[in-house]
This record gives C-alpha cells, sequence and structure tokens, in this order.
C-alpha cells in the first residue's frame, strides 16, 4: 500500500509538472511572438515575460517548500524533456540561493554538545566560514543539475560526512608529526609509520586488519547553513566563444558585496566537532596534554592553510 501511495503521489506531481510546463511554454511563445511583431509595445511586453516568468516560480517550487521537494518537482520537469528546462532551473537556484539551511532543532537530529559519559573525555567545537566555495559531488542520481553538492535526502542541508574530516585531520596531524620532511627527503609514503598518539586518535587505517584497532576520536558530520552555484563556461577552440554552461551546487564562500566600501556577503558556516572518548580499559600511550596542542594546531593549519 505504501508503495502505491507514493507512485500516485508522483504520477499526480508529474501532471501537475507538465501542465504547469504546457501552460508556461504556450504564454511565453504567445508573448515572443507579439514581441516580433509589435515593437511599439516591447517594453510592455517583456513586463509580461517577466511576470510570467516569476509566477512559474511560484507554481513550480512553493515558497515554503524544502530544498529536497524544490529538486524532486524541478526534476520532474526535466525527466519529461519539456522545452524550456532553463527557466525552470533558474528557478530551483533562485529557491535554493534564498534559504538560510538547518536541521529542525525540534527533533534533536544533530545534538551539541554531547553527554560526556567519563571524566577523562572530551569535547572539541570550532565554528569556521568558508572563503571559497566548497565543493561536494552528492551521490543522488538524478537531479536537476549535473553537478549537485552532497545533501541530506530528507531536509535538503548540505554536508560534509564524518569520515571525510577524519581522514583530511589524520592527514593535518601527520604534517604535524613530520609527514612533510619525511617526504622532502626523498623517502616514500608507504615508509611513514604513524607515531603512537596518532595511532591512538585515529586507530589503524583500512588493510591493516591484523593490528586493527579503533581510535578514540569520534567525528560529527559537518552542516553547512547556505547553498549557492558556481558556474563555468566551456568555450570551443575553433569559435573561441561559450558552448553551454555548467552549474556547480556548492557551499558558497564569501564573496564582495560592495567594492568601494570593501562590504562582502557571507560564505557558508559549519563547525567542525570532535569527541574524544576513550572507551574503558584503553590503552592510553600518550596522555592528553602532550597531543592536545599538537591536534589543535592541525586543526587551525587545515582550515586556515590547507583547506577542506
Amino acid at each position: 500500500m505504501n508503495g502505491e501511495r507514493c507512485w500516485d503521489r508522483f504520477a499526480f506531481e508529474a501532471e501537475e509538472i507538465k501542465a504547469i510546463a504546457r501552460q508556461f511554454d504556450e504564454d511565453m511563445r504567445r508573448l515572443e511572438e507579439e514581441l516580433r511583431q509589435n515593437r511599439q509595445r516591447r517594453e510592455q511586453i517583456r513586463r509580461q515575460i517577466e511576470a510570467i516568468k516569476f509566477t512559474l516560480c511560484q507554481d513550480l517550487v512553493p515558497s515554503g517548500a524544502s530544498i529536497s521537494c524544490a529538486a524532486e518537482r524541478v526534476g520532474l520537469w526535466a525527466l519529461q524533456n519539456w522545452k524550456r528546462g532553463e527557466e525552470a532551473r533558474k528557478c530551483y537556484m533562485e529557491h535554493t540561493g534564498s534559504q538560510t539551511l538547518q536541521l529542525p532543532s525540534a527533533l534533536s537530529l544533530d545534538p551539541w554538545p554531547p553527554q560526556l559519559s567519563a571524566v577523562d573525555w572530551l569535547a572539541l567545537a570550532v565554528d569556521f566560514e568558508l572563503l571559497t566555495p566548497w565543493y561536494s559531488r552528492d551521490d543522488r542520481l538524478f537531479h536537476v543539475l549535473d553537478n549537485p553538492v552532497r545533501k541530506d535526502r530528507v531536509f535538503g542541508v548540505p554536508y560534509m560526512s564524518a569520515a571525510s574530516w577524519k581522514g583530511m585531520l589524520r592527514w593535518g596531524c601527520r604534517m604535524q608529526a613530520g609527514l612533510q620532511k619525511h617526504l622532502e627527503q626523498g623517502r616514500q609514503f608507504e615508509d611513514w609509520r604513524d607515531p603512537d598518539w596518532i595511532l591512538h586518535l585515529f586507530g589503524n587505517e583500512k588493510g591493516e586488519e591484523k593490528k586493527f584497532h579503533q581510535g578514540a576520536l569520534v567525528f560529527y558530520p559537518t552542516w553547512f547553513d547556505k547553498i549557492g552555484f558556481e558556474v563555468i563556461n566551456p568555450h570551443d577552440r575553433s569559435r573561441r566563444a561559450g558552448t553551454q554552461p555548467i552549474y556547480y551546487e556548492v557551499a558558497p564562500g564569501r564573496r564582495p558585496k560592495n567594492t568601494d566600501n570593501n562590504t562582502h556577503e557571507e560564505g557558508g558556516k559549519g563547525a567542525l566537532r570532535v569527541l574524544y572518548a576513550p572507551w574503558p580499559g584503553m590503552n592510553v600511550p600518550v596522555p592528553p596534554a602532550e597531543w592536545l596542542p599538537t591536534l589543535l594546531q592541525a586543526i587551525e593549519n587545515l582550515l586556515t592553510q590547507y583547506g577542506i
């Protein structure tokens, strides 16, 4: 029964989108023909075209729709291969770019700070703002854009996974421990051995099953509060002209707003959150007082120098 209801909803929305697309195409054809034939009313006709485009976005993507809902509705337009798909894509981008995103707080899906169950546990949080756009390819198979950013399937909030943070911060800690000097001396990365404090925090890597143990650090995903768009326009070498713009959905970086008074639009904001939680009886080869300053410096270098 649930499957039948889902299909009924999908079929109903598909018919609704088809009707919207058909009406929009008819209205645009009529006005474009009038624009070609009636030069005296050009400004008035152009205003009518803009009004129809505005109405399209209101009908296609209602103001209260979630990002996921907007992607589905505009995706239905593209799935049916209707004309004027670029206008539908613009509706999605305008709706998405104007949202401030967050998980519903009432559901407590991302609680922080966590409850510290032992006296030797430690919770760290570092808030940051993106200076440049953050790219991460979504695994959604069908989307109105070719390059959607990775998002939660239900709420449409972009995020970086905990596993990504773990891999990058391990690398940042290795740089603090001397990996760069190791490589500059002509040695291979395969010859590198993590010091005890890194193994304690991060555990062994995959492929080391014989001596594998889990690290004491627990990572949380980072949720970004904005979605923005970047575009590249490949050029034809013979004509030296753009072919077809390719849009990338991103968590946006800081942008100049007014060069005269040096103001900026804020970039997407997030937080790196890490929990140090050694399990009972875990061997602690290096006390926290020795590795904590190095870990904090690695976090700072990762966010301010190396980048994510």
